[in-house]
């Protein structure tokens, strides 16, 4: 019997059980734990405030309880690795008023629709009010959307980090190849060095070491992380998602601090490779050139969006639609900003649990199911 293709075969479907059972092993978890304890060990104060920038990593420590299992001297700050949490106050709006426009739809992920703009107004209330929103699953879907609408402008909400960037990319060149030229892309991508850099440039935000993002590496490989030990002395290590795989990428950030020679290291070989994808890269490269971004928390980082080419700026929505990206007023009492720094907790918002909550979210981080204070809430209420 033809398998079909990407499908895998029974030794195939075997390995990749048995590889799960040992990622979760309650032994082999534990070893690391010790492991990582006697790292610490040879650490000056003994104690290690790592950062994940990754919203998979903050769900995954959350849900795998590893924030209860690892050592007191071990603190877990959570980073701007959530992409609809770093969406700024100014983009909102931006796309809140392109809801409103004649003749346009909005095609987004359904994260979006609920993350609150100026006055609490989302792309929720939009809709409500007869904008035309639609949530789609891929930005394929987008562009079928605008060739089944000819007579209306499609808008697909470009967000996430360099992961999404290429199938927007891809998206975009389909859409000029097959002359379909009622699509556009509101481009909100954003690249995770600059906004690290903008981190330790900030005197509030005391990370030693970062677990850096595997889905991102995947893209990127390690290159664009080496600056942090060669310009700040401060430890990265790029590390899976399952409960193993996180305590190693642990074990060789304390490591490296214990000996005193910061790395940047890939604890998740299985999936990371040292040059990353250079075909997405390309293809990013093709499309996007770097541009300054506005971070919910961060303000604006010089280089660390991507800016669509001059050559597409026909897809551009911010052009095709006249928009611009405005200062509004921030959330009244929301800490998002302060959170996704690592200077605060959920618990320290005054609107945590009780104004903000997942069914009424007040900010970006309660909205996603990556966000840092819907991880708090549904883990550690």
């Amino acid at each position: 019997m033809n398998m079909q293709a990407g499908q895998p075969t029974g030794a195939q479907a075997s390995l990749q059980e048995r590889m799960d059972r040992l990622l979760h092993d309650p032994e082999l978890c534990q070893r690391l734990i010790d492991r990582l304890a006697r790292a610490l060990e040879g650490i000056e104060g003994q104690r290690m405030r790592f950062m994940e920038v990754c919203g998979t990593h903050t769900v995954s420590i959350f849900q795998s309880g590893l924030r209860s299992m690892l050592p007191e001297s071990v603190v877990h700050l959570s980073g701007p690795g959530c992409p609809v949490c770093v969406t700024h106050d100014s983009e909102v709006a931006a796309f809140i008023e392109m809801a409103g426009r004649e003749k346009v739809i909005i095609a987004t992920f359904g994260d979006l629709l609920r993350v609150p703009g100026p006055g609490g107004r989302s792309l929720k209330h939009a809709l409500a009010e007869g904008a035309r929103v639609k949530v789609v699953y891929s930005p394929l879907d987008a562009l079928a959307l605008a060739r089944d609408n000819p007579g209306d402008l499609v808008v697909f909400l470009g967000i996430g980090f360099e992961t999404t960037a290429p199938a927007v990319a891809g998206t975009l060149l389909a859409a000029r190849m097959q002359g379909i030229k009622n699509f556009s892309v509101f481009p909100m991508h954003k690249l995770v060095p600059p906004a690290l850099t903008a981190l330790l440039s900030d005197p509030d935000c005391k990370v030693d070491a970062f677990l850096l993002p595997g889905h991102v590496a995947m893209v990127t490989g390690l290159e664009p992380y080496r600056f942090l030990a060669e310009q700040w002395r401060v430890p990265g290590c790029v590390g899976g998602f399952e409960p193993a795989d996180i305590l190693l990428a642990l074990c060789r950030l304390a490591e490296s601090l214990r000996d005193r020679e910061p790395r940047v290291e890939n604890a998740y070989p299985r999936a990371v490779g040292e040059q990353g994808n250079p075909r997405a890269c390309e293809l990013v490269d093709k499309v996007y050139e770097p541009k300054d971004a506005l971070w919910r928390g961060l303000g604006m980082i010089p280089a660390s969006g991507l800016g669509i080419r001059a050559e597409y700026a026909d897809m551009d929505a911010l052009q095709r639609l006249g928009v611009e990206v405005r200062e509004v007023p921030k959330i009244p009492g929301c800490r998002c900003g302060e959170v996704l720094k690592g200077i605060a907790t959920p618990r320290q918002c005054p609107l945590f649990g009780k104004a903000c909550t997942p069914l009424e979210p007040v900010g970006p981080c309660m909205v996603s199911t990556e966000g840092s204070c819907a991880a708090y809430y549904k883990y550690s209420l």
